[in-house]
């Protein structure tokens, strides 16, 4: 089975490399397709965060993993499946981020902690809930903390 998905926006932002870390500080708008009116981000800037679906459409569809593999080729982390971890090179190559809203105006979303580059597709846009959180406690494995360590630092 296949479906087409349509952007709904598109990121605007000072980060242009695919580099991994250091996003914490980055400000990026959200600009809606012009077959949305402002109206659809009404009631928005009510949250405190977005969720952000995009399509990370520069990563080379030769590199899609498929299987698994070390995280950002570091063979001192443990080989997982591509579905174990969050890399961007994905199957399908979709992005999900929770990010903090800046502002609304008009048909533009300003969020902070976007880690898509400028250009990139948007699918969808979420408004985060506590009750999406996770019920209970969570793990993660020690590689993913380490992994994790500069993602959102200045």
């Amino acid at each position: 089975m296949t479906f087409e998905v349509a952007p709904i926006a598109v990121v605007r932002s000072p980060r242009k490399d695919l580099r991994d870390d250091f996003w914490g500080k980055v400000d990026a708008d959200i600009v809606l397709d012009e077959a949305f009116g402002e109206e659809a981000y009404f009631g928005l800037s009510d949250f405190s965060h977005v969720e952000v679906l995009f399509l990370m459409d520069r990563v080379d569809v030769a590199k899609i993993e498929k299987g698994a593999r070390h995280p950002r080729e570091r063979t001192d982390w443990p080989l997982v499946g591509i579905f174990a971890q969050r890399g961007k090179a994905r199957p399908n190559r979709i992005g999900l981020t929770r990010a903090t809203i800046v502002k609304v105006e008009g048909r533009v979303l300003t969020v902070r902690g976007l880690d898509a580059i400028d250009g990139t597709p948007v699918l969808d846009v979420k408004p985060w809930m506590s009750e999406f959180a996770p019920i209970g406690a969570t793990r993660q494995p020690a590689w993913a903390t380490e992994l994790m360590q500069d993602y959102y630092k200045d």
